[in-house]
């Protein structure tokens, strides 16, 4: 095919150069360079906000070869993809597949990322790619097409959660119990799983004032970038606290809840990302497989009286979830909605919907 023969490059901020082929738009972009080890899951990945601002290296061989399905809206809210638009700025693979078939398939990699003018690149060596990210952590990229000069641009120097929450309150459901649903990026299977319990869901942009609103229970969303951009975030929600009643965080809502609680973040190596991250529950000593997203964590050394950790990393026992002793007060640095990945830990909506 045409599309073969269009080379374009990955700069790394090191130096290293890596040549490719492009099967998507061809636009020159920088961004954070971080991998993703999951199999499959490319239409809900590339969809979630947690992705805003970086370039995504699939370490996977083949991607490509079940297409893309079609959008799904009930009642609102798209039932298939985790946002409304493709949120990457860049997807490197080491083989596409150009024939692609599955039973919902509507369209191809290829299409849907031209048509949101992403631009991918094929035929790079993933393995040895991903092997660099590891071992020197993730670091700024571009992809250049025909020598065009783009500079190096780090996202995480910006509020992005900014850039990726609704402008205004959406509602959903119409459920008995009312839940606040703190949007940082949040993606759609949150929303999802709290409608699945029968509750009415009310999604306010991350900046938003709830502090005066009715509701029963918080819930804060995953979202991308440094959680300390979040200001307003965590001083609203340090509010929220004083009140006592049910507070669940998802991802970097794990973090905003440790830092409205008076703990510390900081920047992983190169993050954690995939479907097959394996969590010990501290209590318990029970191992759970989950899906993440996320290049911060909590520094669960830092955390005051009365909180304590929840679940640990079992690989490299970093943070994965806190709570307090006696309040009803938790958060998971996973995903417990998993789209795409396990669903091992469903049953935390569960337990939050108890609290309620």
């Amino acid at each position: 095919m045409e599309t073969k023969k269009i080379k374009a490059r990955l700069e790394l901020e090191d130096g290293s150069v890596f040549h490719g082929f492009s099967f998507a738009a061809q636009q020159s972009v920088a961004g954070e360079v971080v991998f993703n080890t999951s199999m499959v899951g490319y239409p809900e990945s590339l969809t979630d906000p947690s992705y805003h601002g970086q370039i995504l290296v699939l370490t996977y061989p083949l991607i490509g070869n079940y297409g893309v399905p079609a959008e799904q809206v009930k009642d609102g809210l798209d039932q298939v993809f985790e946002s409304d638009r493709i949120h990457i700025n860049g997807l490197i693979v080491s083989e596409y597949s150009f024939e692609y078939s599955h039973w919902q398939s509507h369209r191809s990699l290829s299409q849907w990322l031209t048509g949101q003018n992403i631009p991918a690149l094929f035929g790079i060596d993933a393995r040895m790619l991903t092997k660099r990210l590891r071992d020197e952590g993730s670091m700024l990229g571009r992809i250049i097409f025909f020598n065009d000069d783009v500079q190096f641009f780090d996202p995480n120097q910006y509020n992005l959660a900014d850039k990726v929450s609704v402008r205004e309150p959406v509602e959903y459901g119409a459920g008995d119990k009312r839940v606040l649903l703190l949007d940082c990026g949040c993606k759609y299977n949150i929303i999802r799983s709290l409608l699945q319990r029968n509750l009415r869901v009310r999604r306010v942009p991350w900046n938003y004032d709830f502090t005066r609103e009715p509701f029963d229970g918080l819930v804060i969303s995953n979202g991308p970038g440094d959680p300390k951009m979040c200001r307003e975030t965590i001083e609203n929600v340090r509010k929220i606290l004083k009140r006592k009643m049910p507070v669940f965080g998802i991802c970097l809502g794990n973090q905003i809840l440790a830092l409205a609680a008076g703990a510390d973040t900081y920047k992983l190596k190169f993050g954690h990302r995939s479907q097959n991250q394996p969590c010990v529950e501290v209590d318990s000593k029970r191992c759970y497989i989950t899906s993440q997203n996320h290049g911060f964590a909590v520094d669960g050394r830092t955390l005051p009286k009365g909180w304590r950790p929840w679940f640990i990393n079992a690989n490299d026992g970093t943070n994965e979830g806190i709570r307090h002793a006696i309040r009803p007060f938790m958060s998971v640095q996973f995903h417990p909605e998993a789209a795409p990945g396990p669903v091992d830990t469903g049953f935390l909506f569960d337990e939050f919907y108890n609290l309620l």
